[in-house]
């Protein structure tokens, strides 16, 4: 049995709640929000496995994993208390400083036996383990090509605004390139109901978690769906509220290569409200943090079986289509 944290409850985190609450493997789960009317809602549940930590410093408590869904650039500081008291990382942050951030804790995660699985969310996340995936189909992977649509909650969408107007980080040719956000327009097609979308260069972290993983590849993007006017409003303040949940998003992971000497190119795609597949990538990967004795810091992609993981989230109901649309097998 295990004692876990959430800290944040917006819309990853309280459906994060609702799925782990009802797992057997799961001891307690200890909740934290500067926001006391959520916890007061889910207090009421009383639910017998769910604790109120007092304060944000959860670390004090006997907690032995710790999910952070506060909002992008909370989380490095939650990680470095946690981390010195023996507990292991699943961060759902799709911020470049938070991800690059948590994969420099390896040291000290090594140091305290723990586990830190940075980006565990619908992109960077299952955008990782698609890629690892489709990957075993090549002798040689030369490029993986990430888009992304939609947005969670809130946070997300405030996120997803700064990102836009910040550089991307891609990977070409064996070195870090950075290019204006917002440039680079790309018409990518993802499953149904999304369709087809522009997408552009943007501050995404996916290929930060990817290139460890594919240190021989020559390419590796991600591009950010966005519409005229988010192109153009994205250096101002949101000028709407985003809403509690973004509804349905969408992901799509391209990868090129060789096979049998030729040049061969797959996608896989999802479409789904990215709050909820998020809650769906952090559950499923808790069972491969509880089980690794691989101490360190890393993406999703890094410590689980990426045919296992698919099949283990295809049972929790997540569709993933081939590149024309059709579900996969």
């Amino acid at each position: 049995m295990t004692n876990v944290g959430i800290s944040g409850l917006g819309a990853v985190g309280s459906q994060l709640l609702q799925r782990l609450q009802y797992r057997n493997d799961i001891n307690k789960v200890v909740i934290y929000d500067s926001d006391y009317s959520k916890l007061g809602k889910h207090s009421r549940k009383n639910s017998q496995k769910i604790q109120i930590a007092s304060s944000p410093k959860m670390d004090q408590g006997d907690i032995e994993i710790l999910f952070l869904c506060t909002p992008s650039g909370q989380h490095l500081e939650y990680a470095h208390r946690a981390l010195r008291q023996g507990i292991s990382i699943i961060s759902v942050s799709d911020r470049i400083s938070d991800v690059t951030g948590m994969l420099s804790m390896g040291e000290i995660a090594r140091e305290n036996q723990c586990t830190v699985i940075a980006g565990a969310g619908f992109s960077p996340g299952l955008t990782c383990v698609l890629a690892s995936f489709l990957s075993n189909n090549f002798d040689i992977v030369d490029e993986i090509h990430i888009a992304k649509d939609g947005t969670g909650g809130p946070a997300c969408a405030r996120q997803h605004h700064r990102a836009m107007k910040r550089p991307s980080l891609d990977w070409r040719d064996g070195q870090w390139v950075r290019r204006p956000g917002g440039s680079g327009r790309e018409l990518v097609w993802f499953p149904e109901p999304v369709g087809g979308a522009d997408c552009y260069r943007a501050a995404l972290p996916d290929a930060a978690l990817l290139q460890p993983l594919f240190p021989d590849v020559s390419r590796i993007t991600a591009r950010l769906s966005a519409t005229r006017q988010d192109r153009f409003t994205s250096w101002l303040p949101m000028l709407t509220p985003p809403h509690n949940d973004g509804g349905i998003g969408a992901v799509r992971v391209e990868v090129r290569g060789q096979l049998n000497k030729r040049r061969e190119t797959k996608v896989l795609g999802v479409a789904s409200p990215p709050s909820t597949l998020s809650a769906i990538i952090g559950e499923t990967a808790l069972s491969y943090v509880k089980e690794s004795n691989l101490y360190g810091a890393g993406g999703i992609a890094s410590i689980v079986p990426p045919e296992e993981f698919i099949e283990i989230i295809r049972q929790k109901g997540v569709r993933i289509f081939t590149f024309d649309g059709i579900p996969s097998s």
